[in-house]
């Protein structure tokens, strides 16, 4: 298997970049829509940056990935009571389009209910993706039935499965990333309010960026291995950086100013509900853990705010300047330069 592409290494997309590190460090957010134009290095990030987690521990032969230290949680996983544990790489999960009900929740092993008259539950994509990354390419074109499915399990970080005379209750912790390009279909704004983050890329307009990337592509290809050792140190300070603040996020101070400065910036923006609030609450956190401060200021949240509210606004059909820049003149008014 070949090395992945180093996370570092991504030219631009500091947005995109930024909001996985917010997302990998607390998953309470809810996961990250990325939208933008095909071929912009969307997958390439989530898999890099999979790829640059430390390795977890597992028990051997769980279709959970059942953590050795929390053995009770997983009662439909014999394996998981007695196997041995062992470490294993972070896992990536890449759910396809045609991917049907069962396939992604889980459902009875007819094997084992024909051949052995057993009853047995048979792991979906879910439980394969439990504390890792869910990658969905395209969700805008997902069934939206099963977008909500998704996102109701990221949001309570549980897998609960009602049929064919099964009752199954599985953890089911995973950072949920979906990217899509608007002019292909958009996805309802109810379901798309649900997703924490929202980021938006586009094709480099700059020719020198457009150049290195090229070059560490094309370097990459030829060398992957050689390419990845020279990037080795800077994807070492990226993962320090997240286990750091990881270790520090309950300590994070949110003073009630800036809470007050968080609802008075959804409220001129014309949010609805309390979850835009909450996502610059928690990602505001995250990035003063990311940046080892003790406590969110202003800037983290001004920061943050385009990421946390730009797929939340109403649709004002006197207002053509895009959601981002009425959310920064929404700053401007109510936070400052």
């Amino acid at each position: 298997m070949s090395a992945p592409f180093p996370f570092s290494a991504i030219v631009g997309q500091d947005e995109m970049k930024s909001a996985l590190l917010i997302a990998a460090v607390d998953a309470r957010i809810g996961g990250v829509m990325v939208f933008g134009d095909r071929g912009t290095g969307k997958s390439t990030a989530v898999r890099a940056l999979a790829a640059l987690l430390p390795p977890i521990r597992l028990v051997a032969g769980s279709g959970f990935n059942a953590d050795p230290d929390d053995r009770g949680r997983y009662a439909c996983d014999p394996v998981a009571a007695t196997g041995k544990a062992v470490t294993g790489a972070v896992p990536f999960i890449d759910l396809p389009l045609g991917a049907t009900e069962d396939r992604v929740v889980g459902a009875m092993d007819l094997e084992a209910a024909l051949t052995r008259g057993e009853k047995r539950f048979e792991p979906g994509l879910l439980a394969r993706a439990h504390r890792g990354f869910l990658y969905i390419d395209e969700v805008n074109l997902l069934d939206d039935h099963l977008v909500d499915l998704l996102l109701d399990v990221a949001a309570s970080g549980e897998n609960v499965v009602e049929r064919e005379g099964l009752s199954v209750r599985h953890p089911a912790r995973f950072v949920l990333v979906g990217s899509g390009n608007p002019e292909e279909g958009e996805l309802r704004p109810q379901l798309l309010d649900r997703f924490g983050l929202s980021v938006e890329v586009r094709t480099p307009g700059v020719l020198a960026e457009r150049v290195e990337i090229l070059k560490r592509c094309d370097a990459f290809e030829r060398t992957p291995a050689e390419f990845a050792a020279h990037w080795h140190k800077a994807d070492a300070k990226v993962l320090k950086r997240i286990a750091r603040a990881k270790a520090g996020l309950s300590g994070i101070v949110v003073p009630d100013a800036v809470l007050e400065l968080a609802s008075r910036l959804c409220m001129a923006v014309g949010a609805d509900g309390l979850r835009g609030e909450l996502t610059l609450m928690r990602a505001g956190r995250a990035l003063a853990a990311l940046e080892a401060v003790g406590t969110v200021a202003p800037v983290h949240i001004a920061r943050v705010a385009p990421m946390a509210l730009r797929h939340r606004l109403r649709r004002n059909v006197l207002d053509e300047t895009g959601s981002t820049s009425r959310i920064a003149r929404a700053v401007e008014e109510v936070i400052g330069g």
